[in-house]
């Protein structure tokens, strides 16, 4: 090998040398954004974490290790086959909330916390659900969601992970089963529909018994009011009449104890004496009459208007 090759040769070997160490200063200038932590290590050793902002590394001795999202994800939990108490198999599917809040545990405390999360779900949810029956899987959605954040969040302390909440998807138990259920949902629909229609042809009978109770009532009392109203009529009738007779007695008494009253008064008696005596004429009924009929002066003596005191007066 001539000198001009092997200059050349050391030439190129500088070269490389020259671009790997330009590469290596760019790579080492690291800009973070937000929501964002880089784990660095020095030589192989956790270093430092990097928050949003600029930073500069030292080439060949630092690297950045891990890039971790700090930003809420969600993992979605594959379907799984779990068994009840009372031994159904059911599907079930669903999905985790968490978000990092310790880059440093969440990159050297488990190798991969989505799946070790995700593990740890299932698990869960298949002791949750074999604890309970069948009906009461559909009814605790929450109380198994609840059972596996709890698990997640003591195992979050290590991963440095936070569960912020885990979702039931899916519980999709067989087809033999569902037919059973929804023949029994059927049922028991069927069931509430009669007694439903039972309970309104009582309270109507209810209704009318109480309105026709209440008719009778309103009725009677309508008739009891009407009776004492014709009774309380009649007592206002009989004594308006008899304070009226008394007042014309009253007046009539005053008017014949007054000068020239009973001599008034004879004439008034003696005009309808004539009167009826003209009215007897015209009538066919028998009628039998007092002898002294014609002696006017001695029927009325008998009514107290004797002649001595009517003479004194004419």
């Amino acid at each position: 090998m001539n000198q001009t090759t092997l200059d050349t040769v050391v030439l190129v070997i500088w070269g490389a040398l020259f671009l790997i160490f330009i590469v290596k200063l760019f790579q080492s200038i690291r800009l973070v954004a937000t929501k964002k932590a880089y784990i660095v290590e020095r030589l192989g050793k956790y270093h430092a974490t990097l928050e949003p902002g600029f930073h500069a590394l030292i080439p060949f001795i630092d690297k950045v290790a891990y890039v971790r999202d700090l930003r809420e994800e969600s993992i979605d939990v594959p379907p799984q086959e779990c068994f009840s108490r009372d031994e159904v198999n059911i599907e079930v599917d669903g999905v985790i909330y968490i978000s990092v809040v310790d880059p440093v545990k969440a990159s050297y405390g488990v190798q991969d916390y989505r799946f070790a999360a995700m593990q740890l779900a299932q698990t869960t949810t298949r002791s949750v659900i074999g604890t309970l029956d069948l009906d009461r899987t559909f009814e605790e959605r929450n109380a198994i969601s609840a059972k596996v954040v709890e698990v997640l969040d003591k195992a979050g302390d290590t991963w440095g992970i936070r569960v912020h909440r885990y979702e039931i998807k899916n519980l999709t138990p067989p087809d033999t089963v569902r037919n059973a259920m929804e023949m029994q949902v059927n049922a028991e629909r069927n069931r509430r529909a009669l007694l439903a229609k039972s309970e309104g042809d009582k309270q109507s009978k209810v209704n009318r018994s109480e309105g026709v109770k209440a008719e009778m009532i309103n009725l009677s009392e309508g008739e009891m009011q009407k009776r004492i109203n014709e009774a309380e009529g009649k007592a206002e009738e009989i004594l308006t009449i008899a304070n009226a007779t008394a007042e014309s007695i009253n007046k009539m008494a005053q008017a014949i104890s007054s000068p020239g009253g009973k001599h008034a008064l004879r004439v008034q008696l003696g005009e309808q004496y004539v009167k009826q005596l003209d009215g007897l004429k015209s009538q066919d009924t028998r009628v039998v009459l007092p002898g002294n009929l014609v002696d006017f002066e001695s029927w009325m003596s008998g009514v107290g208007l004797d002649n001595p005191n009517i003479t004194k007066q004419n």
